[in-house]
């Protein structure tokens, strides 16, 4: 939810059709920069006059910047070259906070969706209140820290669970024990920032869709897998916000099998009073408890376990090679039902080691009863920094969307 503003510029906030197009050209630029005017009028199908119309205001709003150094040919005003605009990589940032169990990622993105700086914090066991009242208190001076010379135009905040992006609230979040929390409001008061909330899923399916795999406008499906397990669904580049601001209940779709037996039902209790809810058989909580249990570990943790794995301790590539088995049935349900042209899985040891998505690839092709290439599913590509990146994803969207509103809001810093 963001701050209501106005602005002087020659584009208002309410003139649909200006900002429709102002988005357009910023998009062909996302797509294509550096590129010239005349190419993003052939791709949008504007004008050369409403092109350098809004080319003058983003260039302005400091979104984009002109490229000499690139110019070629002639075809300019009076035969001068024309200059190549691209979005400007100086200039401007984006905020993110993604809100998990053990810690909280602060990062810093460019307009590219590329984090440029990222912190993380670990919560050591605080929950509800308490940990709400951390949050507002370390944000402000860890922004700053992090921005460096450039303006902050918002700040984005994910996490699991139920959230209503609209109204700016976490409505539910099991683990972190989180009811009716007005996420949005209480980082907007200690900021000073816009700030739009939502369902890490969904923010990383609208960084799929923004900078990302082609086929993620066509439509696709994503599936995260940490401590809590979410989905979220997007077509012709819209993603779902289903009522109330629910994603779905994927994390509760009943899976047969264990992470130390996948050929065994899950005698684990979820929260909803239910047992083998893939939530439960396949959440970071299960696999490390389980990895612990078994002496991979001398705790549930997840830096030892990645440690075993790397070093190639066959108990602990055992456990995620079975956690793959059963995320590869649960994305061959999923894939059946919706049918998407991608399918994105957000799970720390696919993107760890590749031979682990194909585990996952090969189940997903075993239980899938649509004739698709397995090769529709990809792993989440961001590496690390894959919760800095769903942080920053829902500024990053909405200043795509509308870019005068969102760059003509409040903004921390002030670039040189």
């Amino acid at each position: 939810m963001t701050t209501s503003v106005t602005t002087s510029t020659t584009l208002r906030a309410g003139d649909d059709r200006r900002e429709a197009n102002a988005s357009a050209v910023l998009r062909t630029v996302l797509d294509h920069g550096p590129i010239a005017r005349s190419r993003v009028a052939a791709l949008t199908g504007l004008s050369a006059s409403a092109v350098s119309r809004q080319t003058v205001d983003l260039v302005r709003l400091g979104v984009l910047y002109e490229r000499p150094e690139l110019a070629v040919g002639g075809t300019g005003t009076l035969g001068r070259p024309q200059l190549p605009l691209d979005l400007d990589p100086e200039r401007l940032a984006v905020a993110g906070l993604h809100i998990g169990l053990p810690f909280t990622t602060v990062a810093l993105l460019d307009l590219r969706g590329r984090v440029l700086r990222r912190k993380e914090f670990p919560h050591r066991g605080r929950t509800g209140p308490e940990l709400l009242k951390a949050l507002p208190a370390r944000l402000p001076r860890l922004i700053d820290t992090l921005r460096g010379h450039r303006t902050v135009v918002g700040l984005g905040a994910v996490t699991g669970g139920s959230v209503d992006p609209e109204n700016g609230l976490v409505l539910r979040h099991e683990p972190l024990e989180w009811r009716d929390v007005p996420l949005c409001a209480l980082l907007a008061d200690a900021t000073g920032l816009p700030v739009r909330v939502d369902n890490h899923a969904r923010a990383l399916t609208l960084a799929e869709i923004l900078f990302g795999h082609p086929a993620a406008r066509r439509s696709m499906a994503q599936l995260f897998v940490g401590h809590v397990v979410d989905a979220a669904l997007a077509v012709a580049g819209t993603v779902h916000v289903g009522p109330p601001s629910a994603i779905g209940g994927l994390g509760h779709l009943p899976v047969s099998g264990t992470v130390t037996d996948p050929d065994a039902d899950s005698r684990e209790r979820c929260h909803c009073g239910r047992r083998g809810c893939l939530s439960v058989a396949a959440s970071d909580t299960t696999l490390f408890a389980a990895a612990a249990a078994e002496g991979v570990t001398t705790e549930p943790s997840r830096e030892q376990l990645i440690a075993a794995v790397r070093r190639g301790d066959p108990t602990a590539n055992r456990l995620v090679r079975n956690r793959a088995r059963l995320l590869g049935r649960a994305l061959a349900l999923l894939a059946d039902v919706v049918n998407p042209d991608l399918l994105v899985l957000t799970e720390h040891f696919t993107s760890l080691d590749p031979a682990h998505l194909d585990v996952v690839r090969a189940e997903f092709a075993l239980h899938s009863h649509l004739d698709r290439d397995a090769g529709l599913l990809i792993a989440q590509r961001h590496g690390p920094d894959v919760l800095a990146v769903a942080a920053g994803a829902p500024v990053l969207g909405e200043l795509y969307a509308r870019p005068v509103q969102a760059l003509a809001a409040p903004r921390a810093g002030h670039h040189p």
